[in-house]
C-alpha cells in the first residue's frame, strides 16, 4: 500500500513538472488552469469498467440499500455492518465540481466503526478526470491533497479516472473497512478540485 501511494505521489509530481505545474503557479496570478484536463484526456482510454449515462443518472440519485435519508440536513446515515453506495463526478444538471449521492450535493456521510464500506465512483464530467479518496483532515485546505495526505484507511482510494469516450463513462469502487472511529472527508484528488468544493464529510461513529 505504502509503496503504491508513493507511485501515484511520483507520477502526481511528474504530470505536475511536465506541464501541470503552470497551473499551480498560475494560481498566484488570479489566472485558472485545471490539470484535471489534462489528466481527463491522459486517462480517457485507460481499461476498467464502464457505464452508460442513462447508468450514472439512475446511481447519482439512487438510495443506498439501509441508508437513513435526510434531505433537508443532506445527510445518508448507515447503521449496517455493510455499506454500499455509488458517487457520481460532476454529473449533467447539477453543479460542477461536486458530488452527487443518493440524488444529493456533497452530502454528509455516516457509517458505523466497523463497516465494509464499497463505494462506487463514476466520472460524469464530458472533459475532466476526477477521483475520490477518504482521507483525514480538512477537505478544501490542500490544493494537491494527495501531496499532503494519505488515505485515511486500507482501500479508501480511486485516483483518476478520465474522460467519458463512446464506449461509455468510466467507473471505479473503492472498497475499505472503516476501522476507526473519527471524522474524515471524501474528496476529488485532482489538484485544485477539493478547493473548488468537491469534498463532503465522513464520520465513522462509535458504536460501543
Amino acid at each position: 500500500m505504502m509503496r503504491s501511494h508513493l507511485k501515484t505521489l511520483a507520477m502526481t509530481a511528474a504530470l505536475a513538472a511536465a506541464g501541470l505545474g503552470t497551473a499551480a503557479a498560475m494560481m498566484g496570478t488570479g489566472a485558472s488552469a485545471d490539470p484535471g484536463k489534462f489528466m481527463g484526456r491522459l486517462w480517457a482510454d485507460a481499461p476498467g469498467p464502464r457505464v452508460t449515462p442513462a447508468q450514472a443518472a439512475g446511481a447519482g440519485n439512487q438510495i443506498p440499500p439501509g441508508a437513513h435519508i435526510s434531505r433537508a440536513a443532506r445527510t445518508i446515515t448507515f447503521t449496517t455492518g455493510r455499506v454500499h453506495l455509488a458517487a457520481v463526478a460532476s454529473p449533467a444538471g447539477g453543479p460542477d465540481e461536486t458530488f452527487r449521492i443518493a440524488g444529493m450535493v456533497n452530502p454528509k456521510i455516516t457509517v458505523p466503526a466497523g463497516a465494509q464500506v464499497s463505494i462506487q465512483v463514476i466520472n460524469a464530467d464530458p472533459d475532466t478526470a476526477h477521483g475520490l479518496v477518504i482521507t483525514s483532515g480538512p477537505g478544501q485546505s490542500s490544493w494537491m491533497p494527495m501531496m499532503t495526505r494519505r488515505p485515511a484507511f486500507t482501500g479508501s482510494a480511486l485516483w483518476f479516472l478520465g474522460n467519458p469516450t463512446t464506449a461509455g463513462m468510466h467507473a471505479g469502487t473503492l472498497t475499505f473497512t472503516a476501522a476507526t472511529p473519527g471524522t474524515y472527508h471524501y474528496l476529488c484528488p485532482v489538484p485544485g478540485h477539493a478547493q473548488k468544493g468537491m469534498t463532503g464529510l465522513f464520520t465513522v461513529s462509535n458504536t460501543s
